[in-house]
């Protein structure tokens, strides 16, 4: 997965800076079968059940010394989507431990509502608005996911989550997959779409995505325009601004 990826990068520039690091299941054709991976649908059929929707899946790279972060947020605050049965996967195409930015949660905190934020749009921050949430967080309380590459962790909508910068040699890099119940829909008034990797889905609140054919093929790089723009809709909506990079 990493080699994929590296050989992506190494004719189209830094993920991080392309519109894919937004849901690149659409336009690569390996994120399109790890989505699909029978081991990590196992994982989550066992807690959402049967019927499973890929809502999203993001890029999460921090260059080694590079400064970025994520701070601590729940996933839930501006996705618009109804009910919490949503789980992110978190596999890693590299190293992630805590001297390379590895993910930090606060335990329980899966169990709360959903919390105040402020948008901050700090430099540095890899959310599209530098959320934060408007609640202390003792550090001691931290716990700190340590993965190996390719192991993966799964977390909860509501739990508290982020990150700090990469101080080690090497790029720290994770895929998140993030899943639904079929039956969560969209109630902030934008057009949602998602793909059904298992089960069926009898609801049909999501516009369903097609899968890619071949990586960024004219008819891919269409589609995930096309659906991209609405995402964005909804992340940056109330914000007054876009996405700095071009498609």
């Amino acid at each position: 997965m990493r080699s994929e990826l590296e050989c992506f990068e190494a004719a189209h520039g830094l993920v991080m800076g392309t519109p894919y690091r937004n849901k690149p299941h659409l336009v690569m054709t390996w994120v399109a079968e790890v989505i699909r991976n029978a081991r990590i649908l196992d994982a989550v059929e066992s807690i959402l059940g049967p019927n499973l929707l890929v809502w999203g899946t993001n890029f999460f790279v921090k260059e080694p010394y590079d400064g970025t972060f994520i701070s601590l947020h729940q996933d839930s605050t501006y996705w618009g989507l109804s009910r919490p049965e949503v789980l992110t996967v978190w596999v890693a195409l590299s190293a992630s431990y805590r001297s390379s930015g590895a993910m930090k949660m606060a335990p329980g905190s899966h169990k709360l509502e959903q919390l105040p934020h402020v948008d901050t749009f700090e430099e540095g921050n890899l959310l599209t608005r530098g959320q934060k949430v408007a609640h202390g967080v003792d550090e001691n309380d931290i716990a700190w996911i340590d993965l190996a590459p390719g192991e993966a962790s799964i977390h909860h909508v509501r739990i508290i989550h982020g990150s700090e910068p990469n101080s080690s040699s090497d790029r720290r890099i994770g895929l998140a997959i993030r899943f639904v119940r079929t039956d969560v829909k969209q109630v902030n008034g934008v057009k949602d779409y998602a793909t059904l990797v298992r089960g069926r889905d009898d609801f049909q609140h999501f516009q369903h995505e097609p899968r890619p054919k071949e990586t960024l093929g004219e008819v891919e790089v269409a589609v995930h325009k096309q659906i991209a723009e609405e995402s964005f809709k909804l992340f940056y909506q109330g914000t007054g601004r876009e996405p700095t990079f071009d498609q």
